[in-house]
Formats: C-alpha cells, structure tokens, sequence
C-alpha cells in the first residue's frame, strides 16, 4: 500500500509540476503584456465577442448579419457556437483578450493532464506521464500555431480522447467509452484537418487491440465502442449536419490535390527538430529564409513561416533516437501502433513530397476537404510527446547495471549529423551566416539533454520521483521556453488589435458606429466596407455590430461571394476583387445592399478606377484613412409594386441588368406564388423596420395595392417568413436577396431563422428531389382570357405574363392607357449604373 500511494504521490507531483510549468510559460500571455495575435485575434476574438453580444441581448447567435451579406454561423464550424468558448461568452459580455487567450492555452492545460492520467492508467513512470505532457503543451505547432484555435482545441480534445479511449479498450469499460464519444465528438465539432486525423489515430488504436488481442479483446469492447460511438453521434449529428449543407453552399466545397500539395511541410523543416529557430522564425533581427513564401525555394508552398516548426525539445528527441531506435523501444507491443502512426504522421505532413499524400487524399474519407497535410505536425507533437514519455519510463524502469552508453554515442553522432546537414543548406541558400548562431544553440541544448539522460540513467535508482520530475522540468521546459516561447507569431503587443476590443476609442469606428446608426423603425441599415484598412479588420463588424459587405473566413456563400467578390480576408486594398456584377461601388448592386460607407486606407479612385467624380462623396479623414459616403444607397427594406424574370446565373455572368427601375420591380428567378403585375409599378408605400435581431427581422408595410417586400438580406433556405402569422413562401429577389408577396393594406412581416427545420428540410430534398411542378395556367376554353381588373392603385390581378401568353401561342396584350399609380417610371441613372 505504501508503495501504491508512493507511486500516486508521484503522478500527483507529475501533475503539479506540469501545472506550475504551464503559469510560467503562458504567463506572458496571462498577465496581458503580450497576446495570441493573427487568426486568434482577427478571427476568433470576434467570434466570441459576437457569441457574447448576442447572448447578452437576449439574441440567437444562429446568423450572423455582421460579414459577408449575411451568414449561418450555427453551421459555420469556426463560430464556437459548440465549443467551451461559449461559457466564457455567457460569463462575461465584453471577454477581454486576456480571457479568451487564457481559454485558448487551458486547452493545452487539459491535454497534459489526460496525458498524464493515461500513463498513469499504464503505470508508466509519472516523470515520463511529465515529459509527454510538456512535450504535448509547448511542442510542435501547439507552441507554435497556438493562434489557429479551432485546432488546438481539437488537439486537446484529441488527448482527452485519446486517454479516454484507451481507457476504455484496457478495462473494457463502458462508462469510459461513453466519455470517450463525447471527448472525441467534441474533437470533431470544430471539424478541420487536425480533429479528422485525431479521428484515425484513434481508430488506429482500436483496429490495433483488436489486432493484438484477438476475439477477446474484440468481443469484450464491443459494447463500450458502441457505448461511444452512440454518444459521439448524438454530440456531433446536428452540427455536422449543418457544417456539410453549408460547406456544400460555399466557395471550397472541395480542395483538389494540387491545391492541397500547396500546404505540404517541405523535407527541409524537419531539420527544425533539431534546431529550433534554424530559418529565422523567431528572431526578429533575422529575415526568415526557410521555404515558405521565398521564390528561392519550391515557389507554389503557401506556408507561413511558423506552420513549418516542428520542435519539441532536445531531450525528447534524444530519446527517440538513443535509446528508442537503436534498442528498439519504439517498436514495443505497447507503443508499436503509435510509433507507426507517428510515422504516417511526417509522411503525411510532407504532402506532394511522397506517394502517401496522394494515396490518403484519394483513399481516405475527409482529406479532400482541406488544404494543408502540414496540419498534420500538430499530431507530429502530440504522439512524440507519448512516445518520449514512454522512452524515458523505460530508461527509468531499466534494470540496475543497463548502460546507454552505446545509445548515446549513437543518438550524439545523428544529432552531429542533422546540424552539419542544416550547415550545408544554410550554405547552399548563402544563409551560413544566419544559421551558425540556431546551430551553436541547438549543440547547447543537446549537450544539456545529454547531461540529463546521464543524470536519469546513471542514477535513476538513487533519484527519487520527485528529483526525476525536477530534473525533467528544468530541462524539458526551459528548453521549450527558449526555443518555441513568444515570438512575432504567437505573442504581439494588444495594442495592434485596438479596433477588436468593445470599447475601443478608434475614430473610424466610432464615426462608422455613429453614421449606421438610424431611428426606430427606420428602412434603413446601412452596410460599410472596410476596405483593405489591416489583417485585423474585416471582422470587426461582429465586435461593434455594424454590417460590413466583406468580412474574414474561408468559408462563404458561394451565391454571394460570386456576386460581390470576396476573398477569405481583405488586409489590403489591392485584395479587393471586383466581379462582373459589381465592377464599381457605383453600381445597382452595391445600392441593393446598401453600400452606404467606404473606409479606405488610400483614395478611393487608387482601387475603383471606374468612378467618376459624384459617384461617391469623400465624408471624412481619420487616422486610418477616408471614408466616403455612397448616396444611391438603398433602405434595408423597400416595398415595390411589380416584377420581372431574370435569370440570376447568367445576370452574374454577364453583369448586365434589365432595364428596370429596382424601386418600382423586383426581379425574380421564378413567377411569384400570387399572379402580380409584371413590369414596374409605382406604389407609395409605407415600410418600417421595426426589429431587427440576428436571427428575427420584423417590418410593417402599409400599401394602397398588392406588392413584394423586399429585404436586402442574403437569401438562405432556412430563413421562413410569416406574413400576419401566415407562414409565406421568401422567394430569391434581385439575385442575393428576399422578396415576399402581401396584398394590399396593412400587414406585418416577419423573418425568423431557423436552421434545424431548414436544414433537415434540405437535406430531405437532396435525398427526395422532387419533380417540378408546371405552374402554368391552363389554357383557356374560349378565345382570349378576360383580364380582371379592380379598382383602386394598381391591378389586382394582371392575368398570364407576356412570356406565359407566348408559351402558350395566344396573341400579345393590346396596349391600352396606364392607370394612374400603374405607369412605369423614369429610371433614374443611379440606379442603373453598371
């Protein structure tokens, strides 16, 4: 018993060593002098700033009108919509950046600790259950890529699963395989490349103790397996469900292998785990020469220069190389499948370079999804961290009198090898002179891993666990401190994100703030466009809860972004990209949505070479730059009296609108549900916009004759509308927006997003399409249909269009004197403007 609660003791101290390694080397982010900066800031700090002002207003945070024209951000897979992230929304309503990098670095926090309670469950040595845990936390691309969110969190939740998992295959336990399922399913919430070959590696090591167990071990894992694959599914249905119907919506659907070949981790970069900083990659005073985004190397790799650091520390390299390879130690029963999963991870990481790429992207459910196999060096760290733990339990477990002095002499002759093979590539690229100073460090931190081995082996029985874990603290985390601790990657001044924080003093957002504000019950809500104004930018919409026509995200509504022109980001004005049907920001489609505000960093004419002078009106000059003023902008809603077909594919196509005043006809992709007069129609109406939430948008229309109100938002299949509580169909208008049709009189119109009936309805089509239906009316029975018409503003009932009567060969209408309120008006030139 004594020795059972010593050995506890030690994994307890394991444990508290790793948590007070943890304060220290996340303190600089902890104690708010530096933050995650990038993605972490530009993206993800504005999505939980948008989860927290939705849920603080009572909103649903379901549709994000804030980017893009409009978004589902329930099924966008980066909006922490089913992550933790959503309790620090609840709890505090303006998350300081400090918050939300504290929640980004507890997720490494959780992945240690399982990795420490899985070599516990193994009765491994607690100071190897330490080494894998600050290998997992501070190595690889979990140091390095910390600003990528989505997949740190995929890599913690994948240790959490991993531990759970072989829990559950070593006790055959199913209330471990129940927490196994939801560990993995929130693994694959956030679905990216990290999570999906989380998701193999765990397969991996079920099919490898069915392997080596036999019909036992298949037979009594069964029902835990079942047990988990049962509670991942109910996690993960819905979600993933939402993300599929979306992706399938958006601009990547798809990445071919050519695109994907272009984020493979060059061979070369494997020389950083050895040398930590070899390309200059956290020096600043060193201009970055590694193969990323330099013409000197492969030209077609689009990497950032942190996405190609692999280290992970000296001392558990070492021990990889001497004694795990040269006794074979890796190829133990107990590690055998994650040695060779490690090994399919480099393969895998290094793309187009080898034929495993192109064998997974073919074979292998989920990899043509994304772009980059360099993802995979977040796996390369997490199973490097186990197996070096694993290694250092052997060294510490080994019989008196075993001596490594072979291995070591081995392990010092490869790691000799690597510098001097890193010294002539440095040579080679005229570098030598950047590279001698990585070189010489990298000898010092492997002369001082090499003194520990000594130390661990010479007197692992006269060293205690407690001295064992010191000594493994001290090296392993001052090591990783040095060689992966803040750089320009991951730890920028707060400063430089000034414009994501709720409270900001920044005079464009202010004076953008103050501009798109309107009255109650105003049509309006105009949109802004932050016109290449910095990395940080795009997204602020969703901090400070203005519309911006653009935004950052990979993923967008294909319809939109073909229409406007988006790219995943717009950092600078020249990304600016123009299409066919909105080549100006004097165009119709620019008023549709309401462009109302430009904020450019350079005068508008630099980017938009179309404009003349009083298209736009230049309206202010701040610190940023200038903001002009669209005056042809269009209200949010509008009411409009007739219609006319058009064929939205082409109309993007070609970039040619009919000549129709959109004021007075909306243009419709089908013939509207109730016949109504084709053509444009004059109709003084009265639209108010009398709420408008994320999720719920609300407007009364009071009208002399029937007509279409029309929303300026995106359309989306799973928005529904209700017109005085009747639910009506919301039909594609003027080739993004929303159109319904009311009779004539006072009604209220509501829009009410609703993605679990809407998507469930969409996916029932996509597996029963349903025949269409001929709409057209039956032909008459004698001569000419009679063409009713009402008294009062406007026609009532129009009879068959001008099209429908050619379909059917029936003679043209007779041209007969317009009533008044009927006749079409003058089309103004703004709003025709191509």
């Amino acid at each position: 018993m004594r020795r059972l609660d010593a050995r506890c003791a030690g994994y307890l101290l394991a444990a508290a060593g790793f948590v007070v390694a943890w304060v220290v080397l996340c303190w600089p982010w902890l104690s708010g002098s530096v933050t995650i900066p990038f993605d972490a800031k530009a993206h993800f700090q504005a999505q939980v700033q948008f989860l927290a002002n939705a849920l603080h207003s009572g909103q649903s945070p379901f549709w994000n009108h804030n980017v893009f024209g409009g978004s589902p951000q329930i099924a966008d897979p980066q909006s922490l919509i089913f992550s933790p992230a959503i309790l620090l929304a609840l709890l505090s309503p303006s998350p300081s950046f400090r918050e939300v990098d504290a929640y980004i670095l507890a997720h490494l926090l959780a992945g240690g600790l399982a990795l420490i309670v899985f070599f516990r469950d193994r009765n491994w040595h607690p100071a190897g259950g330490l080494m894998a845990a600050l290998v997992f936390a501070f190595g690889a691309s979990a140091a390095w890529r910390v600003q990528h969110v989505g997949q740190i969190a995929s890599l913690a939740f994948f240790a959490i699963a991993f531990w759970l998992t072989a829990r559950m295959l070593q006790r055959s336990s199913i209330l471990s395989g129940v927490f196994a399922g939801l560990a993995a399913g929130l693994m694959v919430l956030e679905p990216d490349q990290v999570a999906l070959l989380g998701g193999y590696v765990l397969f991996g090591m079920v099919v490898a103790h069915w392997l080596s167990g036999g019909w036992p071990a298949f037979r009594t894992s069964l029902l835990p397996i079942a047990a988990a694959s049962v509670a991942g599914l109910a996690v993960i249905a819905l979600p993933l469900i939402w993300t599929w119907l979306f992706a399938e919506a958006t601009t990547r659907p798809e990445i071919d292998l050519t695109e994907a070949g272009r984020g493979s981790l060059h061979p070369v970069s494997l020389l950083t785990a050895f040398i930590g900083d070899l390309f200059g990659a956290k020096d600043p005073n060193v201009e970055f020469w590694g193969p990323y985004n330099n013409p000197q190397w492969a030209k077609e790799l689009f990497l950032s220069q942190n996405m190609g650091q692999v280290y992970f520390g000296a001392l558990p390299l070492l021990l990889l190389l001497a004694p795990g390879l040269t006794r074979g130690w890796l190829w133990d029963k107990a590690v055998r499948p994650l040695t060779l999963m490690f090994a399919f991870m480099v393969l895998f990481a290094l793309g187009r370079y080898t034929p495993l790429f192109q064998f997974a992207y073919d074979y292998l459910p989920g990899i043509k999804v994304f772009r980059r196999p360099a993802d995979a060096t977040f796996l390369i760290g997490g199973l490097a961290a186990v197996l070096s733990g694993y290694v250092l339990h052997r060294i510490l477990t080994a019989e008196a009198g075993t001596s490594f002095r072979r291995d070591l002499l081995i392990g010092a002759g490869l790691v000799l090898a690597s510098l001097a093979v890193a010294l002539l590539v440095s040579r080679g690229e005229g570098h030598l002179g950047d590279a001698w100073k990585p070189v010489a460090l990298a000898i010092g931190w492997f002369a001082v891993a090499g003194g520990a081995f000594f130390m661990l082996q010479r007197w692992r029985g006269a060293l205690g666990t407690a001295a064992a874990a010191i000594l493994v603290t001290g090296v392993v985390a001052a090591d990783l401190g040095v060689n992966n601790g803040p750089n320009e990657s991951t730890a920028l001044s707060p400063q430089l994100y000034d414009v994501l924080q709720p409270g900001t003093k920044n005079e464009t957002i202010a004076l953008l703030k103050h501009l798109t504000a309107q009255t109650a019950d105003s049509p309006r809500r105009d949109r802004v466009e932050l016109l290449g104004l910095g990395f940080e930018w795009p997204n602020a919409g969703m901090v400070h809860g203005f519309d911006h026509t653009l935004g950052y995200n990979p993923l967008r509504l294909e319809d939109f972004s073909e229409a406007v022109g988006t790219r995943d980001g717009i950092a600078s004005p020249s990304e600016r990209k123009f299409t066919p049907l909105f080549p100006s920001y004097h165009c119709r489609l620019a008023n549709l949505l309401g462009l109302r505000y430009i904020a450019s960093p350079v005068p508008i004419d630099q980017v938009d070479h179309a404009l003349r002078g009083g298209d736009l009106n230049l309206i202010a000059r701040t610190k940023e730059g200038y903001v002009y003023e669209n005056p042809h902008a269009l209200p949010r809603v509008q009411f409009v009296g007739g219609w006319q077909f058009a064929d939205f594919e082409r109309m993007k196509l070609s970039g040619r609108w009919p000549e129709t005043d959109p004021q007075q006809a909306v243009l419709l992709d089908v013939e509207p549900p109730v016949v109504a007069a084709e053509g444009p129609v004059a109709v003084q109406a009265d639209v108010k916009l009398t709420r408008y939430r994320n999720a719920e948008v609300e407007i009364e229309v009071t009208t002399p004759s029937a007509g279409f109100v029309v929303l300026n938002d995106i359309w989306h299949p799973w928005w529904k509308a209700e017109v005085d509580g009747v639910e009506t169909e919301i039909l594609k208008a003027n080739v993004l927006f929303r159109a319904v049709q009311v009779p004539a009189g006072t009604h209220k119109v509501r829009f009410s997003f609703q993605p679990l009936s809407g998507a469930l309805a969409e996916l029932k089509a996509r597996i029963e399409p349903q025949e269409p239906e001929d709409n057209l009316p039956l032909p008459p029975m004698h001569g000419e249909p009679q063409i009713v018409t009402a008294p009062g503003e406007g026609p009532m009932l129009a009879g068959p269009s001008q099209s429908v009567r050619n379909s059917l060969g029936l003679a043209p209408v007779q041209n007969t004197p317009a009533r008044s309120g009927t006749a079409a008006a003058h089309i103004p030139s703004d709003v025709t403007a191509q």
